[in-house]
């Protein structure tokens, strides 16, 4: 359970990080990096960074939408493991009540009740990982509707910062040896996220 939790917020880190850097650090022609360039310059002479950054790690636990489909995702997780448990504990009862049969079980009943056994052990592993395997389809559509919901808020975000890049910072993804918190935009991507979810854009 720990595993599939910490691979999911890797997921949503990635996920994150990704929408970033393409949103941001796409391709550039010449005549866009001239504008970079002269964009960059003016904005150093008016005093405003042309470069901000986002935590990652804040994003996944404070923007309530990414909140609710971790959780979602883990109790299906969790779930599946009940269920797969479950069916292991009723093969374990039945191990148990053919053996109290004692000396009345022939080799042949034996060989039978093994196959069945192994027969029934394959099909609660086939369908856990059926069910697996759905669940991680599941989790990437979240990422996508997250990547979505996030591109169209910092397409309107950035209309007035006019920042040229937005970096991500978090846990395993630390991509700068040196971080001003003045130019950390975090708490305002999540103000402005959780605003627009509330009202449902």
């Amino acid at each position: 359970m720990k595993h599939f939790s910490t691979i999911l917020n890797v997921l949503l880190l990635l996920a994150v990080a990704f929408l970033y850097f393409h949103e941001f650090g796409g391709k550039q022609t010449k005549n866009s990096t001239s504008k970079t360039v002269a964009s960059s310059n003016q904005s150093s002479v008016s005093g405003v960074a042309p470069i901000a950054y986002v935590e990652l790690d804040s994003l996944n636990e404070k923007i309530t939408m990414i909140k609710e489909k971790r959780k979602e995702l883990e109790a299906e997780q969790r779930a599946i493991e009940t269920e797969w448990e479950s069916g292991y504990r009723g093969l374990e009862n039945q191990r148990n009540n053919f053996l109290k049969k004692g000396d009345a079980i022939t080799q042949q009943m034996a060989e039978e009740f093994q196959g069945k056994l192994i027969e029934q052990q394959q099909k609660i592993d086939a369908k856990k990982q059926g069910q697996t395997q759905k669940l991680t389809e599941k989790s990437y559509k979240s990422m996508d509707e997250i990547q979505s919901r996030l591109k169209k808020f910092l397409a309107e975000y950035n209309k007035d910062k006019k920042y040229l890049y937005i970096l991500t910072t978090g846990t395993g993804q630390e991509y700068m040896v040196y971080k001003d918190s003045s130019l950390n935009v975090t708490n305002d991507v999540i103000a402005g996220m959780n605003e627009k979810l509330t009202k449902g854009n």
